[in-house]
This record gives structure tokens, sequence and C-alpha cells, in this order.
């Protein structure tokens, strides 16, 4: 990785195929897209593949596939080791496991710290990533001070990976007197969303733990995120905990189910009742495209209105040495346990990381269309399809009309 430079503005991005469709020249204004014009052969040349600029502001694109920034749904960016020499992994195969091992270690890491998180995060640039939804662990150990590190990391790149919050109660929730509060404080100071932590088999009383977080949620006006990893039916008991509340509280559209591994698991018809009672409450779900685990129903989680994202999760962590911060790579994945061989499949994929996430980053659009945010991610790939197969080297990032990243270097 090069060393950080002022990165560049566009004002035109020349010659891409915006999901690989005809190509056209991306006007930008005050970092969002202003026009989307047919290409022009004859304008000013710009900034070729090396780098070097001809008219100022205009970048090349080469007649590349273009696709919206990528967003990453469901991130741990305060935990991550990546960049640190390697930490072997020593906890248990368990949920509880990964946790004590965790507590045990992150301070002689400097988990959370400034210099870890900038370096998980300029790898999510590097790969095209430009909007993230990041778990943040609030703890009696930690206080507020993970939260803090994520905003000051997040304001050292200046823009080029926007950011919503979740206050992540990682140690539980009722089991932990006093995170309650903490939760709640994190709200009031600002963090998007409120976390749980399967508040059936980590706090033992889900009705507990989840009347606090919708507690929250109502007096503070945020969201609700929770990690639901109980499978079978005690997952989908607590599921149709958050149906319920979810409807009393009228925050239909503000509650995510992340991972939800139950409603891959269950039977074919309990799943399709569960699936539409979420797809009534507006609930959303976020995955991680688990190895092992029960693939989600992707397409009747669509079809019943049940918004879907995908992040990466941890990445190099005291949970698990594993992870890239790649989410194309991670969207090649997600098409395969979902069993998707066809285009318009392997175009929902796309969608599934890209344009369709807007909602999971507090945006109403996300895509490259007048009016959105200019985050663009540059491959060279034929078309949709080919690039979800391939995940090819991302020649160009742009996040917020900046050249972020090109051809591998981080340029914040």
């Amino acid at each position: 990785m090069t060393s950080p430079i002022a990165p560049e503005t566009v004002t035109v991005l020349r010659d891409v195929r915006p999901w690989g469709g005809e190509r056209v020249d991306l006007h930008v204004a005050d970092g969002r897209i202003a026009a989307v014009a047919p290409h022009d052969p004859g304008a000013p040349a710009g900034t070729g593949p090396s780098g070097d600029t001809a008219a100022d502001g205009v970048v090349e694109g080469r007649g590349l596939l273009a696709l919206p920034g990528l967003v990453n749904a469901h991130a741990h960016v305060d935990k991550s080791w990546w960049g640190e020499p390697w930490v072997s992994y020593g906890g248990e195969a368990t949920t509880q496991g990964r946790i004590a091992h965790e507590r045990a270690h992150r301070d002689e890491l400097g988990i959370p710290g400034v210099d870890v998180t900038l370096a998980v995060l300029r790898e999510l640039v590097r790969h095209g990533t430009t909007a993230i939804r990041t778990h943040v662990d609030v703890d009696l150990g930690l206080g507020l001070r993970g939260i803090e590190v994520v905003r000051e990391s997040l304001a050292t790149l200046g823009g080029a990976v926007h950011a919503e919050i979740v206050a992540f109660p990682q140690d539980g929730v009722l089991r932990r007197p006093g995170v309650l509060d903490l939760l709640d404080a994190a709200a009031a100071a600002g963090a998007e969303h409120v976390g749980g932590l399967d508040p059936a088999s980590i706090d033992r009383d889900p009705v507990g733990q989840l009347d606090g977080l919708f507690a929250i949620a109502e007096r503070r006006g945020v969201g609700i995120d929770v990690h639901l990893h109980d499978g079978g039916e005690l997952g989908a008991f607590q599921v149709e905990l958050m149906i319920d509340r979810t409807l009393r509280a009228g925050l239909q559209g503000k509650v995510n189910v992340a991972h939800g591994f139950a409603v891959g698991d269950v039977p074919a018809s309990r799943q399709a009742d569960l699936v539409a009672a979420m797809g009534a409450a507006g609930i959303t779900m976020t995955t991680v495209a688990p190895l092992g685990a029960a693939p989600l129903p992707v397409h009747a989680l669509r079809g019943a209105g049940v918004a879907v994202g995908l992040g990466t999760d941890g990445i190099r962590d005291l949970w698990s040495p594993y992870g890239t911060g790649d989410l194309l790579a991670l969207t090649t994945q997600l098409a395969r346990l979902s069993r998707f061989r066809h285009d318009e499949e392997l175009v929902t994929a796309a969608r599934i990381a890209t344009s369709d996430a807007a909602r999971f980053v507090g945006r109403d659009v996300h895509d490259l269309v007048v009016g959105a945010t200019a985050d663009v991610v540059l491959v060279d790939a034929e078309n949709v399809p080919d690039a979800v197969v391939r995940a090819p080297h991302r020649a160009l990032v742009v996040a917020g009309g900046r050249v972020v990243a090109r051809d591998g270097d981080v340029l914040v």
C-alpha cells in the first residue's frame, strides 16, 4: 500500500459502463452524480490508468464496468488486528468461548485502537467498499471508547467511508448490569442503532433483553440490530418476539436480524410463515454468507419485502483469523451458497452488495444515478455476472466524488 496522498477530486468520470450497460460519462458536482451522459470520445482526456492527469478532475474509465460502491452491511471494524503480526487463535469454538478469548487478549493487541481500525478500513476501501454499518463493542470494560476510536478513524479518512454505528453489547446485556445504560448513552451520543446478542442463549432472558433494547429505540429514535446465532425453534421464537415488538412499537423498517440462522434451518412451511411475518413487520436481515450454515432463502426473503444485506463480519480478529475485507469476493460466496446460476440471480447478488443496501447505511439511494453520492467502483469485467463470479481486482474506487483507491493503492 502506498503512503496516503491527497485524493483527486472527480468532475467527470469518462467512458464507464454502469451495470454493464452503454458507455457513459458520469458528471460529478459536490460529491454527487450530477449527470449521466452518453460517452463523448471527443471531450478532453483525463487521468490515465497510471494516475497521470490531463484535464483537471477528468478521470478516464477506459470502458470498464462500473458498480456503485460496495456496502458492507455487517462489519466489526473495531476488532481487527489487520496489519499487525500474526495472532494465533486460542479460544474455544463457541460464541461464549470466543467472547471470553477476546476479552482476555484485546488489550495486549491495542484493540480497539485508531491504528488497527484505520488499517482495516483502508483494506475495505482498497476492495471497493465505500459505506458500512459497523457494530462497535460497548461493554463495562470499554464504555464508549470503541465508538470514539471508530469515529476518529473514519474522520482520518476524510469521508472515504460513510458509516453508521451499532452500539454492540458483545458480552451480553442483562447478564452485565449497566450495559443497558451504556447502550442508552451511546444512542444519546449519536449511535444510529443499538445492538443485541442472542437474547435467549446469552442473556437467558429473551423477553427482558428485547424489552430493554426496544425501550431505548423508542426513547432515542434509533434502530435495533440483533446478532442472532440461535438456530431452529429457539431462534425462530426470538424472531417472533422481535416481530411482535416491532409492530407494537411502530418501528417497522428500523429492526434488523443479523445472521438469523434459524430462518435458514427451520422446516419449509415454518420458514414461509416466518418470512412473511418478517416482511409484514418491515424487519430486515443481514448475512455474512457463512460456510457450514443453512443458507438464507434470499429469493423468498426479498419476495416478502425483507431487505437482505451482506457483510464481512470480523476480519482477522480474536474470533477468527479469516477475512480479507473483499466484499465482492464475499458476493461470489453468497451467490454460490444460494445456488445462483442465472444471470438475473447473479445481478441480484451484486445489488444486495451495492444499490439495494442503501437502507443499511441510512441512504435513500446508493446507485449510479443522478442525485446519488458519487461512490463508484470500476472493474475489468464483461458484465455484472462476470464480475460477481470472478470478483476481479478493483481498478478504481471513487467515494464522494474523490478517487480513494487506484489499482490496489489506497490514497487516503
